[in-house]
């Protein structure tokens, strides 16, 4: 069985699209081949910044016959369906086969299509998979029609098995597949032929050219770490800038260059942000003091003077995008000391949204929520205000313009350069967090107060005008933000009721954003009225605008509280997937949703977590059990008597003393399960409930609920309405499935 090697061989491909590039290269080859009725061992797809390759092991050399069988015309058919038939199969009538069939004897036609070797098929799928290959961008390049991501220059296809090695007969728009390929662009000269992929990956590296990206990121990690730890330094972690770098270079070599002095000065971040975004280099850092204070670049050769030229050129580059960065750090510290303010005001001229108004004024929004939340989390109001006022100042500041990914983390700095206390500075920071589910969660209180108060006016924001997710779509990182709030409740165990803080903040959206509830026009008619008496066309436009507003309030007041109810579903569907992944079933979740106060979060959850250990047990299953049994009957009962049994159930009327020891045991029950309930003790709660699955099985085992008594068919339907009425107080038990 052959093995395929498929290089395409081009101009710099664009590091991010690499990876997927390559990967689409396997699977688009992969799934033909196997249409086409190939099989194979193993497949590997590699990148480097000139190729993408991928190699096969153990492929079949032909596809199989294939016998399709064909049901044609019955035998009294008209001669023309026939003809027809004969035609569509390519075969005679005489190689047509006659059987009975349940509409008479009728025509059948066996078609055999012979395999095809591997080199037919090969020669068809690639240059079709070349053609229509889906690169995020691609240009056209010559006379030719082919599009390629950069200018596609060979293509090495060979089959090798023990028999030898040949090429797979096919060209691209002119570029004939062969068995050669080249190496790195600099290092090595001339084409070389290959025999298969060790051969391949052995030249290739002879040629400097390390044809796995991994391996290049190895490499350069491990050349850049130990040339940090010789100088008594590290280098800054960056992940995502490793792999990036892997694939801008095919020979990786690691140089290491020095920060001039007067940019020491320079917030570590902004260092590292520059570096990174600007010229692709690793931060280093001292260790002792975490200043950054020195450079990481790759080069994708080696030199004479091993690199000495290299860095020269990159430390001038560096030094002047530096030094627009210590130009923006000094101006904008120049503002933060003299009046912060000035770059909030600027925000008036910031659009936020442009039904959601600007973002001076969401600002404002903000600061007056963070000033109603402070007494939930533990903040000062007066701090909470003023730390929600300069929180977003930074946006404004030309560090953050440049460099968007630093906003929050500046304001910080500039908030501390202004001589705000460090709690205060710490939330201009935090209260983006958190980002994601794996992102810290700010605990101080102010930060919490800040971060919760931004989220939620995002939230009542775009549910204010009706801007929610859909489907897959969330534009505006809605869910994230939903998500960000229940964190910032569950990690910090606040007791809050956001329904409350929901509606405050939809009720501010709507006084910022519907014209009809702004009174400014209604204060300037009641002047004019002062000053020219009551009797005038004002007098009559006060009455209009007091009916506007009348209306308007009218509308809000059905408005607020569908819009906080639908949000609050949200966030109820949001904490649903965040605690499916610790384990809890949506089920158990809903069955705690039906009670009174979930809008209370730490408290939903802390309900809900007590009552999956309790369903968990052997008494919390069968006391489900015996509850949907009690409710199933009752609700039977009430149906078909039209009445409905709440009205408390007498033990005087107990006969049995099974039913006699269940009064007692719900009693019991209510004494220990309403304090628990009242002290949050869910688990005790659950445990004294536990306490009724005995006296529960016991009573289904041994009583006729619908005895011949009216009296006591009557006591008993009561009987199970306590039963009903004593398990939904830990949850609606209907909901639990199963």
């Amino acid at each position: 069985m052959p093995d395929l090697l498929l290089e395409l061989f081009s101009e710099e491909i664009p590091a991010r699209m690499q990876t997927r590039a390559a990967e689409d290269l396997k699977k688009l080859v992969t799934d033909a081949l196997v249409e086409a009725g190939l099989t194979y061992a193993g497949a590997g797809a590699f990148s480097t910044p000139r190729r993408l390759v991928l190699a096969l092991e153990g492929l079949t050399a032909e596809s199989p016959d294939v016998t399709e069988e064909r049901k044609g015309p019955r035998v009294d058919a008209p001669e023309k369906a026939l003809d027809g038939f004969l035609r569509a199969t390519g075969l005679s009538k005489d190689q047509l086969e006659i059987r009975d069939d349940k509409k008479g004897q009728t025509y059948f036609a066996k078609i055999v299509k012979p395999g095809r070797s591997a080199e037919e098929i090969l020669a068809e799928v690639i240059p079709a998979t070349i053609r229509n290959f889906p690169w995020p961008k691609s240009m056209r390049w010559g006379a030719g029609n082919l599009r390629w991501v950069r200018p596609l220059h060979s293509i090495l296809c060979i089959l090798s098995d023990e028999n030898g090695v040949r090429a797979v007969p096919f060209d691209v728009e002119g570029i004939a597949a062969g068995d050669t390929t080249e190496g790195h662009r600099f290092m090595a000269a001339g084409r070389f032929a290959v025999t298969g992929f060790d051969d391949y990956a052995a030249k290739l590296k002879k040629a400097h050219v390390i044809l796995s990206a991994e391996e290049r990121a190895d490499h350069i990690w491990h050349d850049a770490t130990n040339m940090a730890f010789a100088a008594g330094l590290e280098v800054v972690e960056d992940k995502g800038l490793l792999a990036e770098v892997a694939g801008l270079v095919e020979w990786p070599v690691v140089l290491m260059g020095e920060i001039g002095e007067e940019f020491l000065g320079l917030p570590p971040e902004v260092l590292q942000t520059s570096m990174r975004e600007h010229q692709k280099f690793f931060s280093v850092k001292n260790p002792t003091t975490g200043r950054i204070e020195r450079f990481i670049t790759v080069a994708n050769r080696e030199t004479a003077d091993h690199g000495a030229t290299i860095l020269a050129g990159n430390g001038k580059v560096l030094s002047a995008r530096l030094a627009d960065a210590k130009f923006f750090w000094e101006n904008d510290l120049r503002i933060a000391k003299s009046d912060m303010s000035a770059w909030t005001r600027s925000l008036e001229n910031v659009t936020f949204h442009n039904k959601l108004g600007t973002q001076a004024a969401r600002i404002d929004r903000i600061a007056a929520l963070a000033r109603d939340l402070a007494s939930v989390v533990g903040a000062d109001p007066d701090q909470a205000e003023t730390a929600a006022r300069i929180a977003k100042a930074d946006l404004s500041s030309e560090m953050v313009y440049e460099f968007p990914e630093l906003q929050g983390l500046m304001g910080r700095y500039y908030a501390e350069a202004a001589g705000y206390p460090a709690e205060i500075a710490a939330a201009a920071q935090e209260h983006y967090s958190p980002l994601g589910p794996s992102d810290d969660v700010p605990t101080a209180p102010l930060s919490v107060a800040v971060a919760l108060a931004d989220k939620l006016d995002t939230l009542a924001g775009f549910w204010a005008i009706d801007e929610k997710p859909t489907g897959s779509k969330d534009p505006y990182a809605l869910r994230r933000a939903a998500l960000g709030v229940i964190r910032l409740v569950l990690v910090n165990g606040l007791r809050v009721n956001l329904d409350r803080f929901i509606d405050a903040q939809l009720i501010r959206i709507e006084a910022a954003v519907n014209h009809d509830l702004d009174d400014s026009a209604l204060t300037e008619l009641l002047q004019e009225i002062a000053h020219h008496g009551v009797f005038g066309a004002a007098f009559h436009a006060v009455k209009d605008r007091l009916d506007d507003l009348h209306d308007a309030f009218l509308d809000l007041e059905t408005k607020v509280p569908d819009a906080s109810d639908d949000l609050l579903r949200f966030t109820h569907d949001r904490l649903k997937v965040h605690l499916r992944d610790q384990g809890i079933r949506h089920d158990v979740i809903d069955a705690c949703l039906a009670l009174p106060g979930s809008d209370d979060l730490a408290l939903l959850v802390k309900r809900a977590e007590a009552l999956a250990a309790f369903l968990a047990s052997e008494d919390g299953e069968n006391l489900v059990q015996g509850y949907k049994r009690a409710a199933n009957i009752l609700a039977q009962a009430e149906e078909k008597d039209g009445v409905e049994y709440r009205y408390g159930a007498d033990v005087k009327y107990a006969e049995t003393a099974e039913e006699k020891a269940l009064f007692a045991a719900l009693s019991q029950a209510e004494a220990a399960v309403s304090p628990a309930l009242a002290s949050d003790d869910f688990p005790a709660a659950m445990s004294a409930m536990s306490a009724l699955r005995a006296p529960i099985d016991a009573f289904f085992d041994t009583v006729q609920v619908n005895a011949d008594s009216a009296i006591l068919r009557r006591n008993r339907l009561n009987l199970l309405h306590e039963i009903t009425a004593s398990c939904g107080k830990i949850a609606d038990l209907s909901r639990i499935e199963g």
